[in-house]
């Protein structure tokens, strides 16, 4: 089953979830149940590591759906991209294997908002991911931290980040999409 497929599965799962039990706070942690098929491995016989980040997206568009953000998102013209994430692999995912993906909003610093994914089987963390998220208009512009959480009736303040979180994001950084960027190995 293609990750296209698995997604609107999701948001249906989310958008019965959410109508059942009202709105996920946004500093709540959504869980998405799964199962590594075969599309999912590589000939290792374990999950590829590029599909973990796909399989995170689920998480995302759970977490988005839950909060009530994709109603704030389509209502006022907004859309989130991935600006940096990175992964940490612990255990290998096994064909067939049940886990969860765990989302939880970790934080925020002035520029960006950052989510933890969790894989999780049984309790224990198989892999983990920080992803680092910008909030745009489609008119053009970011979206205020301010502006996102008054969408959603968040009034409980996100943290601000670790500084670790700050120098990662400070160190991956590309230049801006309008700043020339050659590919020159030195």
């Amino acid at each position: 089953m293609n990750v296209i497929w698995r997604t609107l599965l999701i948001m249906l799962r989310a958008k019965r979830i959410r109508k059942r039990e009202g709105d996920l706070p946004l500093d709540g942690i959504s869980r998405v149940r799964l199962t590594t098929l075969p599309t999912d491995i590589d000939l290792l016989r374990h999950m590829n590591n590029g599909r973990y980040l796909s399989l995170f997206d689920l998480g995302r568009w759970d977490m988005t759906t839950r909060t009530g953000l994709g109603d704030a998102f389509r209502t006022h013209g907004w859309y989130a991209v991935v600006a940096n994430e990175t992964v940490t692999f612990r255990k290998s995912l096994e064909l067939f294997q049940r886990f969860d993906v765990e989302t939880k909003w970790i934080g925020h610093d002035d520029r960006a908002v950052y989510m933890e994914h969790r894989a999780v089987v049984d309790g224990e963390v198989y892999a983990q991911a920080i992803v680092r998220a910008r909030i745009l208009r489609r008119s053009g512009g970011p979206v205020t931290h301010e502006e996102l959480f008054e969408a959603v009736g968040f009034d409980g303040g996100m943290p601000d980040i670790a500084d670790w979180l700050h120098e990662w994001a400070d160190r991956v950084r590309l230049p801006s999409a309008r700043a020339e960027a050659p590919s020159v190995w030195e």
